[in-house]
């Protein structure tokens, strides 16, 4: 088998379109929004809890013992009043007396126990959840990633694995225990009087009625809630990093506008889950009421007729009364199991998305070997659409750049030129044909060695919120200072590092935002020249900075990188004519192939593209534009 493919999804999740390779059993899609299927997406977690079920166990049994052993007070209580005090006996007091203090101190000692053993378990598989997750997000192709909201993401990672921790922590054990606790109470009710446990199973059927509709009707809202929550996130997320957009072009109010829009959505939803619960609640508050009425008024006319004993009513009273708690908590547990089930349902979305680019046995190689390869790279027969369309964006692109060499890629907007430079380190793969270095397809070398072989540098520069120095090397991880000022020192960038306030080791903020346009895609060229790369992808990555600027990066790659083989993608004649060769790239093929200056002479697509002052030569051209001040602008 050659790779591991997948299918893209077509659109958002917001919009219930979910990534290819989710499982079928998960979910069933529908226009008005999905429905969980099954409560499998929870029975999923069992490997997790199997590997502490020991642990659980013991948690399990805790929690049956702090609740169940409440039911043991109420018992006491009868022998109490038939026993000592119908007979007078205050010495007959003590031993009972202090059973209800020894039953008080066992329960509270077992709670105790129970979030002592419990948190560092749930605490781990959270850990542990995020990880898988993060580590999925890592290999998941830029296809998927372009097609969901980052938001949406967000609420997975962070809302939906707290709330799973919690239910672990406390609702999956009290949903457990709680009917076990009822039907043990109603047990011990009948062997009191057998009319009393009649009394409780007759509230249990109206009970069971109500969680039925509930539960449909909850589930339902709380997937909509939840994938509200997550738009809101990429909301607020996109007009923090628009914020400048938004500022310029006095959208502010639109932004809030929208945003206003999507709170008052999550406002009616969850209106509409606490009226779901307010109702249930109700009906679980009044049935209990109800039972405790019946049997009070049933023991009293028991009592009246000599069938039974005052002891025996106030037990069964007291009995109902500490069963009115697990059967108020029905509601509780109930609502948050099913916001439970939906968080793990979209946890395993994420999860279930197949690696779409893997190496070809299906593994990750972390091991990787690029000192063999000569540089070399080919575009054969290369045809190459989106997952969602059918429609080409590259149609038979043939291509060699031979090690060493430096090819520029022009091209109309939309040509494909960006799709063309994806391709080389795999972030997108081809549909037909081949990309090969050294003659070997890119798709049988593991992702790993490709990735340290081929280094990429882009328009729209992304920078972490770390120092310099982190963002520098992580093209080399390991890099030393010396070897991060030589890259600097190549991208024309050592002067304004040296002028930042702790050089360095300057914090450059959240995306670089700290720093101009063109301070940003130095540093992002320096990133990916480091290492020294055999391959090396730019798709027009000095778009910012000025023609002087730029003109002497590119001869300072030449200089310093010379077995480099290069492919640049090209908007400026000065960029082109730096190249050994340039390649014309119209809908999608390769229509000319030459230097600039033969380009110039034969090509009129090609003279358009470069602009009129494109015949003048790179040099005049590089004359007759203005340099904007520090490169920077």
């Amino acid at each position: 088998m050659r790779r591991i493919t997948a299918e893209a999804p077509t659109g958002p999740v917001s919009q219930a379109r979910c990534p290819g390779g989710i499982a079928a059993d998960l979910w069933t899609l529908s226009q008005s929004g999905t429905r969980l299927a099954t409560v499998h997406p929870l029975l999923r977690f069992w490997p997790d809890v199997r590997a502490r079920i020991g642990v659980y166990i013991l948690v399990l049994v805790l929690t049956l013992f702090a609740n169940g052993i409440q039911l043991l007070v109420p018992l006491l209580t009868g022998h109490i009043i038939d026993g000592p005090i119908a007979a007078g006996d205050l010495h007959g007091l003590w031993w009972p007396v202090l059973g209800v203090l020894g039953f008080g101190l066992a329960e509270a000692l077992a709670l105790w126990a129970r979030r002592m053993v419990v948190a560092p378990v749930v605490s781990a598989w959270e850990v542990g959840w995020r990880s898988r997750l993060f580590d999925r997000l890592q290999y998941t192709s830029v296809a998927i990633h372009d097609s969901w909201e980052s938001g949406q993401l967000l609420s997975r990672a962070i809302n939906d694995l707290s709330q799973l921790r919690r239910f672990f922590a406390f609702g999956f054990p009290f949903l457990l225990v709680t009917p076990i606790v009822i039907v043990v109470g109603t047990i011990m009710l009948t062997a009191l009087q057998p009319i009393f446990g009649l009394i409780m199973v007759l509230m249990a059927v109206p009970t069971i009625v109500s969680v039925a509709i509930f539960e449909k009707r909850y589930r339902e809202t709380s997937r909509q809630s939840q994938d509200t929550v997550g738009e809101i996130a990429t909301a607020v997320e996109e007009s923090i990093q628009g914020i400048r957009i938004l500022r310029s072009f006095g959208r502010s109010p639109w932004a809030a506008a929208r945003f206003s829009g999507l709170s008052t959505r999550l406002r009616g939803l969850e209106i509409r889950k606490a009226k779901l619960d307010s109702w249930f609640w109700s009906v679980l508050l009044l049935l209990p009421t109800l039972a405790q009425a019946a049997i009070v008024g049933v023991g009293t006319w028991g009592v009246v007729q000599g069938w039974t004993t005052v002891g025996s009513v106030v037990a069964g009273m007291t009995i109902s009364m500490v069963l009115r708690m697990p059967i108020e908590m029905l509601g509780f547990l109930l609502a948050d199991a099913l916001m439970s089930l939906t968080a793990a349902a979209r946890y395993w979305e994420v999860i279930d998305i197949r690696h779409e680019i893997t190496d070809a046995d299906g593994r990750i190689d972390d091991d990787p070997d690029v000192g063999r390869y000569r540089g070399e790279l080919v575009f054969d027969d290369v045809d190459f659409h989106f997952a969602d369309t059918e429609v080409n964006t590259l149609t038979g692109l043939s291509l060699r750049i031979e090690p060493g060499q430096t090819l520029a890629l022009v091209g109309a907007t939309g040509a494909g030129k960006t799709t063309v430079a994806a391709l080389v380190p795999r972030l997108q793969d081809v549909t037909g044909g081949a990309v090969r270095i050294d003659g070997v397809d890119i798709r049988d070398m593991p992702v790993n060695e490709l990735r340290h072989l081929v280094s990429v540098s882009f328009e729209d520069p992304i920078l972490f919120s770390a120092s310099v120095a982190e963002n520098v090397a992580m093209g080399s991880p390991g890099a030393g200072d010396d070897e991060i000022w030589q890259a600097l020192e190549i991208v024309c960038a050592r002067d304004f590092v040296e002028r930042l306030p702790n050089g360095l080791d300057t914090e450059v903020g959240e995306q670089g935002l700290s720093l101009s346009g063109g301070q940003r895609q130095r540093l992002a060229l320096a990133r990916a020249v480091i290492g020294r790369p055999r391959i090396l992808v730019l798709d027009d990555p000095l778009s910012a900075v000025d023609v002087d600027t730029e003109d002497r990066v590119q001869r300072a790659l030449r200089e310093i990188l010379p077995d480099s083989t290069t492919l640049v993608i090209a908007h400026r004649p000065s960029t082109a004519a730096l190249a050994d060769v340039v390649a014309v790239l119209d809908e999608g093929r390769i229509a000319a192939l030459g230097t600039h200056e033969e380009l110039l002479a034969a090509s009129a697509l090609y003279r358009e593209l470069m602009g009129a002052s494109a015949s003048a030569g790179a040099g005049q051209t590089a004359a007759t534009e203005t340099p904007a001040r520090g490169g920077d602008e």
